[in-house]
């Protein structure tokens, strides 16, 4: 069996920094509602469909890694362990469970147009599924939301169309920007 090379090259590294950079920054572009609409599935879905989803992965993880660390890179300028533990905490979750099985569909896809933007939206529900099944599970006393049903209209159908929004949008950017991003197959080892 052929050994695997795991090294990352500095491009590698510069393409992971900036789209932590760029989810950060789209985390913080937010309309205050219990859950905040942010473009932060904008900045994931950007960087899952430009890098695919191991570089994808270290870029959610690093983020994630910093807002556990205190840093201020969640939406409404949050960080901490009380913010991924909060109420958004399973979107959270849901967002680093996304962006590999984004990133898988999407290199299934083989850049068809149809099944990459239908990899996105699969990892949209991954990400409300966890969001709404944290919410569920931990917050349904403070919320008052009973059941599936009022958890999904609080959590999840207001965001329905501005998420399907962004992950079109993204989707667009993907394709027009692809071509400027190198992938880890067309770098010298």
């Amino acid at each position: 069996m052929a050994a695997v090379n795991r090294k990352w090259s500095t491009l590698d590294l510069a393409y992971i920094a900036l789209a932590t950079v760029i989810i950060i920054i789209c985390a913080w572009i937010s309309i205050p509602t219990l859950i905040p609409i942010t473009l932060q599935t904008l900045g994931i879905f950007l960087c899952v469909g430009l890098l695919g989803p191991g570089r994808a992965t270290v870029a959610i993880l690093i983020y994630l890694g910093l807002g556990m660390a205190g840093l201020p890179v969640f939406s409404g300028f949050r960080g901490g362990l009380a913010a991924v533990v909060g109420p958004t905490g399973g979107y959270l979750l849901g967002f680093f469970l996304c962006v590999p099985l984004s990133g898988w569909l999407i290199q299934l896809s083989k850049g068809k147009t149809i099944p990459s933007l239908l990899a996105m939206i699969a990892g949209l529900i991954v990400i409300y599924i966890f969001g709404t099944l944290w919410n569920v599970c931990i917050y349904a006393p403070e919320t008052g939301a009973s059941g599936m049903m009022a958890a999904l209209a609080l959590y999840v159908f207001p965001f329905v169309l501005p998420d399907i929004l962004k992950v079109i949008l993204a989707w667009f950017l993907c394709r027009r920007l692809k071509p400027y991003v190198k992938s880890r197959s067309h770098q010298s080892t």
